[in-house]
């Protein structure tokens, strides 16, 4: 009978894994348990410890309040103050202009500015074509403008109003006299057309000293307008060469010198003249007198 207990005792002492135990240790050698156990259990119970900590009111307030503290001290810091500003590229009137429209209490930080704002502010004046709005270093915000030049003025409802060469808006004029060299347009659609009047006005040399301006009529075609009432009305198409030959035949028989009130090449097949009144009761005693020697 002693055989037998000592191979009985044997046998429940067995070292062998139960099945389930086997099937854990299975489990843990598997790359998904692994990776759940080493990095999604860690951040879930850190993300857990974090929202129950952020569930008090207390603590958001603390924290938010903390993070606003760090906030002030970097902005306020001396390196981030900006002290003045600059305006480059503008003439002192459009200068002037630009510290009104940007009204900044020195020093501020860099942080508060909104150079965004500060730029669709700049390009929205007349005089601005365009512009740049940075922070330069030595902590000093410079503002880059590129001014419209004036080239025509416009007579409007308005009164007189200056225009770049694009037909840009440009600002008021106070009068004719101080801008003496630039040509005068006016008309229904004058604006749109500057590029065209300003061509015009170079090859005027000859008659420049008797133009009044240049009327744009029907949104289509120009009048040029000179002194003693006379009227150069161009043609829609080639303008410009129509005026040439006006001035040219102007300078080979004193043309605009007579009693003309308007020269009409409107038709450049058929050019006619309208003549003043003394001139057509001259021609019709002139025609008269032939009609009676008759």
């Amino acid at each position: 009978m002693q055989p037998l207990n000592r191979k009985a005792k044997v046998a429940r002492h067995d070292p062998a894994p139960s099945r389930l135990k086997y099937r854990m240790e299975r489990l843990k050698l598997t790359p998904g348990f692994r990776f759940c156990m080493r990095v999604v259990l860690p951040c879930a119970v850190a993300f857990g410890a974090v929202s129950l900590w952020a569930s008090s009111g207390d603590n958001r307030a603390a924290f938010n309040q903390m993070i606003a503290d760090v906030r002030e001290t970097v902005e306020s810091r001396p390196e981030f103050q900006v002290k003045l500003m600059a305006v480059d590229g503008a003439s002192p009137a459009v200068a002037e202009q630009i510290r009104l429209a940007l009204p900044v209490d020195f020093p501020i930080s860099s942080f508060d500015l909104d150079l965004g704002k500060m730029h669709e502010t700049v390009v929205a004046m007349h005089a601005v074509k365009t512009a740049q709005v940075r922070v330069r270093q030595g902590n000093v915000l410079q503002v880059e403008v590129e001014e419209r030049i004036p080239a025509v003025l416009r007579r409007g409802e308005r009164g007189l109003e200056l225009l770049d060469d694009s037909g840009a808006l440009v600002g008021p004029a106070k009068s004719r006299s101080k801008h003496v060299m630039l040509p005068v347009i006016a008309g229904e659609g004058a604006h749109d057309a500057v590029p065209e009047a300003l061509d015009l006005y170079k090859v005027t040399g000859p008659l420049r000293a008797r133009l009044r301006g240049f009327e744009r009529m029907g949104a289509r075609r120009w009048d040029v307008v000179l002194d003693q009432g006379q009227r150069i009305m161009l043609p829609e198409d080639n303008p410009v060469r129509a005026l040439e030959r006006t001035i040219a035949m102007d300078q080979a028989i004193q043309m605009l010198s007579r009693d003309l009130i308007v020269v009409d090449l409107r038709l450049p097949r058929r050019p006619t003249i309208r003549m003043g009144q003394d001139a057509t009761q001259a021609m019709w005693a002139a025609n008269t007198i032939n009609a009676a020697g008759e």
